[in-house]
């Protein structure tokens, strides 16, 4: 069954704040492969005018995607997570995210499409930091698969 396209626009209650660590952006530093110093040497990152380490720009990924739970989670929307595939992400920055951030993300249903049986849904995450300060908005495009006919 189709998802419910009136469901567009519904937004959900911003997240409890997300503390950025220093430890944490040198793990998902070194998990990618990526060694650039801002990431993972305070002196380097203020060497290019930032106040601390800063993140890699998919690092708000993690942040955004426990947001989106609330939406995938939502009984209403009738979301099947077991047919559920990633389909996309993309990000625009007002600024990095950057050690010390304590974060929260807005989680809005931004657009419901069905195409070939599938349901695709994009949720946006408004991400803010403790001043209201925007830093970034995250895109999350997921794909309900069609239930299998045969089975």
């Amino acid at each position: 069954m189709a998802l419910d396209q009136s469901f567009v626009g519904r937004s959900y209650p911003p997240t409890a704040p997300y503390e950025v660590g220093r430890e944490k952006i040198r793990e998902f530093a070194e998990a990618i492969g990526d060694a650039n110093p801002v990431y993972l040497d305070a002196e380097a990152a203020k060497a290019l005018g930032h106040p601390e380490v800063i993140a890699p720009p998919t690092f708000v990924f993690a942040i955004t995607f426990r947001a989106a739970e609330q939406v995938i989670g939502d009984p209403q929307l009738g979301l099947d997570y077991n047919r559920v595939v990633h389909g996309d992400q993309r990000f625009a920055y007002t600024r990095p995210v950057r050690a010390g951030d304590r974060l929260a993300v807005t989680s809005t249903i931004e657009k419901i499409k069905s195409m070939a049986g599938n349901d695709i849904l994009d949720i946006r995450g408004e991400v803010h930091d403790e001043a209201g300060e925007h830093v970034v908005t995250a895109w999350i495009k997921l794909v309900a698969r069609a239930a299998d006919e045969e089975a």
